[in-house]
């Protein structure tokens, strides 16, 4: 089927356009990088810890730094395609231009996957935190998750510019209280906790650094990617950015940078100062690494709150990530296109609700906050895959388009992102398969709409579209 046989042109019209335009120069560099930051930053207070329990501290720091090279090669080969397609579709621009619209679909439900499921997983740890402080005479559950989804979609609705603000200053509170934490964590640092986990002399090539063997560095990858997941959807933002050719990829290199920092001190700062053995389980490593099982202090009362900051930093920015993805993929015609009905303040408020009562509802009826978030990773490294993939795609088959930001690497970089990435994602299955499986199941049901209806209704119109038909154009003139 050619591409204009796929579009559906009564949309096409400017009406249609300006019931779904975005604010249009609401963030700078500043506000980029925040939320690039943002997304990611409650990793570092939780979750990364568990992968201490799949592959020891040998295990997981080759792991992080595994998936460190991947994020830093992607975020590379995003900076150069996003300075090509500054449009709120991100990763589904970019592979729609250069995989065609199911390369694009492909790219953009696996990304919608990622960014619906990890905010319902973060209110459900948030709400863990409240209860755990003893706010309010708070319990975690359904209550705490509402108010959560409530308040910062409330927030979102008001604008734009707003919520990327109130999202810098957040989670500039959590960056802080890292580092802070590191300060203090470090001058009780012992190197033989490092390597204190049992070794399993049943698994292939164990030792002290690899108490699980050569498998659990694999085993690990899913909880180092937890260090940076989420960095890349900084290109979601690219409508809503001042001059994204230049701000887009200087946001994302100082996001890494911060991240990669952040990384490296809390892994080694809540490794060293308790042991790899007491914190692998834990729900709060931050404060177990500090207080272990005796009274809190200063500190870690301290950085129990500051936790809460964080997680509520990634969980504004995520609802923030998912909303402008739904918008993208709707405006185009690939899901339904009231979705993308922006409000008078130029928010895609059905993109923030609807998205929004789904994760209320994950959360509220299954509870189930790590397996959510398993399900996400799985959404993510299919995204990264294909995005590593498009950018290898362009280089080759559009060698002269206009780059005015280019990947260090070329295609060398990309590739390494794309092996990496499809590792990872096999690695998914090795840690939680029944959420790799469910999250399968969500892939199969999306792509069955996408082949039997959304695909015959596309809108020419949509920015992405327009890159993609300009490029065919181009590329027929061409063979003539």
């Amino acid at each position: 089927m050619t591409l204009e046989e796929t579009k559906d042109p009564s949309p096409a019209t400017d009406d249609y356009l300006k019931r779904r335009a975005l604010r249009q120069g609401s963030a700078g560099w500043l506000l980029l990088t925040g939320l690039g930051v943002g997304y990611v930053v409650s990793g570092d207070f939780s979750g990364w810890n568990i992968g201490l329990a799949e592959g020891g501290f040998g295990g997981l720091a080759t792991a992080t730094v595994l998936m460190g090279v991947m994020y830093a090669c992607l975020v590379y080969a995003l900076a150069e395609l996003s300075a090509i397609l500054p449009a709120a579709g991100g990763g589904y621009g970019f592979a729609r231009r250069a995989l065609g619209t199911w390369g694009g679909f492909l790219t953009g439900t696996a990304i919608l996957i990622e960014y619906i499921l990890a905010p319902a997983a973060i209110s459900i740890f948030i709400g863990d935190y409240v209860e755990s402080l003893g706010l309010f005479g708070l319990e975690s559950g359904w209550p705490v998750y509402l108010a959560c989804f409530v308040v910062f979609v409330g927030i979102h609705l008001w604008g734009v510019g707003e919520a990327l603000r109130f999202s810098l200053v957040v989670t500039a509170v959590a960056v802080a209280a890292l580092l802070i934490f590191a300060a203090g964590a470090f001058t009780e640092f012992r190197a033989d906790g490092l390597n204190d986990i049992p070794v399993d002399a049943s698994a292939f090539g164990s030792n002290s650094w690899l108490p699980y063997g050569l498998l659990g560095i694999w085993a690990a990858f899913p909880f180092g990617m937890w260090f940076f997941l989420g960095v890349e959807g900084v290109p979601l933002a690219a409508e809503e950015a001042k001059d994204p050719v230049r701000s887009m990829p200087r946001a994302l290199s100082l996001s890494l940078m911060i991240l990669v920092l952040l990384a490296v001190l809390t892994f080694f700062a809540s490794t060293g100062v308790r042991g790899s053995a007491a914190i692998q389980d834990a729900g709060n490593p931050l404060v177990v690494a500090l207080q272990g099982d005796g009274d809190p202090t200063a500190l870690s009362r301290f950085i129990n709150y500051a936790g809460l900051a964080g997680l509520v930093a990634s969980f504004f920015s995520l609802i923030y990530a998912g909303s402008r993805q739904l918008f993208a993929l709707s405006r185009a015609g690939y899901l339904p296109r009231f979705l993308s009905l922006t409000s008078r303040r130029k928010s895609p408020y059905l993109g923030l609700l609807i998205p929004g009562a789904i994760g209320f509802a994950l959360a509220a009826a299954t509870g189930n906050g790590a397996r959510m978030l398993n399900i996400a990773v799985f959404g993510a490294t299919i995204s990264y895959a294909l995005m590593a993939l498009s950018h290898i795609v362009l280089r080759r088959r559009e060698p002269d388009l206009p780059r005015p930001y280019r990947t260090p690497g070329g295609i060398v970089t990309s590739s390494v992102a794309f092996v990496l990435a499809l590792s990872a994602l096999v690695a998914t299955f090795l840690v939680d398969k029944d959420a790799a499986f469910i999250a399968l199941g969500v892939y199969a049901v999306a792509l069955a709409y996408f082949a039997f209806y959304s695909r015959h209704r596309l809108v020419a119109s949509a920015p992405e579209e327009e890159f993609a038909a300009l490029a065919a154009a181009e590329a027929e003139l061409a063979r003539d």
